[in-house]
């Protein structure tokens, strides 16, 4: 079995390393449990949690054991990392409830079965029941408040005001590295690198308390060629539940993505063998349009099955060049077909409001069967639903159906 480190260094995850040469001869010398933690504070994973599973998934192939810990404790709390504000604070039932949805998400990646079958663990069984003056006394004793305030994670929330609510979150992360040391023998963990700061709190911890074998890797973010997150789109997050982001919007943001994010994406994000991304990544001008049809499909069949994937691209073919079925791209009934410009505008979400979609119109945004709308007084009629729909369209890439 080939050395993971050699394939996570090859696809361009590996962004910060505790150990490096001590990880790479760890890899190729035994089976290593390994965690990635998921805070539930939503009911669907997003864009930022697939690297993570993707990493899991190589991980596990190569040999290792997956432990995902879904953060049902320390998401009472929040990470601050990356945060101006204090996160909202979730009630258990809300909590619990997001925890088993994330369960069946994580599903499609790694495998439940096997001889290194992965485990899904949740940090409430163990924090909730912790004594403040024991743990304090146990293992914050152990952390220096002038090296916490230095970590990045708080020194960027300073100037707004950093809680001890909050503070608490690097000791709560800290003794789950060490808890899952001590229960499942786990000697990695893993992370995007906004935790670096939280991942080496728990190294240290382990190795203050005597052992050696503790080590923490982070993979980068998945960004533009600006450093923006990529994952936003005009409602929010692109989430992989299709009840929150359609299987269609997610095949059109991995078609529409840029240039220069090719390659890495396609590295990131799918199985293809490195020699095929290498070929599609070198595609110039109008072809690398067919690469981005590649990549869009195999993220989408990777997350929402091959049928989606296929329905997603014969909606997007059958837009934007006359082949395939419409049938699949987002739709949105109509009561009466009068209906006005910008109520169909915020209907499709397209703009929450009507000064958004107004300006949307003004500023030659909109068109409507591919027929330019200029006019913000504009109201639908029969004749627009000739075949029974009308298209609905913002930009070059935003597509509705309005139905009758």
């Amino acid at each position: 079995m080939e050395n993971v480190f050699n394939i996570l260094e090859e696809r361009g995850y590996i962004e910060q390393m505790t150990h490096p040469q001590e990880i790479k001869e760890l890899f190729g010398r035994e089976s290593v449990p390994f965690y990635i933690g998921i805070d539930p504070t939503a009911d669907s994973l997003h864009v930022g949690h697939f690297v993570s599973l993707m990493v899991a998934s190589h991980m596990q192939k190569c040999g290792h054991k997956p432990i995902i810990l879904v953060g049902g404790g320390t998401a009472t709390i929040g990470d601050p990392s990356g945060k101006t504000d204090m996160r909202k604070m979730l009630s258990r039932e809300e909590l619990d409830h997001n925890v088993e949805c994330l369960k069946k998400q994580i599903e499609k990646f790694v495998s439940f079965e096997g001889e290194n079958s992965a485990i899904i663990v949740n940090n409430a069984d163990w924090l909730l029941d912790l004594k403040f003056v024991d743990f304090v006394r146990e293992i914050g004793s152990l952390f220096s408040v002038n090296r916490m305030l230095a970590a990045e994670c708080y020194k960027q929330r300073l100037e707004t005001g950093l809680t001890f609510f909050e503070m608490s979150y690097m000791l709560m992360q800290s003794y789950d590295f060490l808890y899952l040391y001590n229960k499942y023998g786990c000697k990695l963990q893993m992370g995007g690198n906004d935790q670096w700061s939280n991942i080496i709190g728990g190294v240290d911890l382990i190795r203050k308390i005597g052992k050696d074998d503790s080590f923490g890797l982070t993979f980068k973010l998945l960004t533009t060629k600006e450093g923006k997150k990529m994952g936003k789109t005009e409602k929010g997050a692109l989430w992989l539940d299709p009840k929150k982001t359609s299987p269609y919007e997610f095949y059109q943001y991995w078609r529409n993505v840029e240039d220069g994010s090719v390659e890495t994406v396609f590295k990131m994000l799918t199985f293809l063998p490195i020699a095929q991304i290498k070929e599609l990544s070198s595609y110039q001008d109008q072809r690398i349009n067919e690469s981005k049809k590649v990549l869009a499909y195999e993220i989408t069949k990777l997350v929402h099955g091959e049928e989606e994937a296929k329905k997603a691209e014969e909606a997007s073919n059958a837009l934007f060049s006359g082949q395939g079925s419409l049938a699949n791209m987002p739709t949105v009934k109509v009561e009466n077909t009068d209906i006005s410009i910008l109520d169909a505008i915020i209907l499709t979400s397209i703009a929450p409001s009507k000064g958004q979609a107004r300006t949307l119109v003004t500023q030659g945004g909109i068109s409507l069967n591919d027929e330019k709308i200029t006019d913000v007084n504009y109201i639908l009629s029969d004749k627009d639903f000739a075949d029974g729909y009308a298209i609905l369209k913002k930009g070059k890439k935003v597509f509705y159906k309005l139905e009758k």
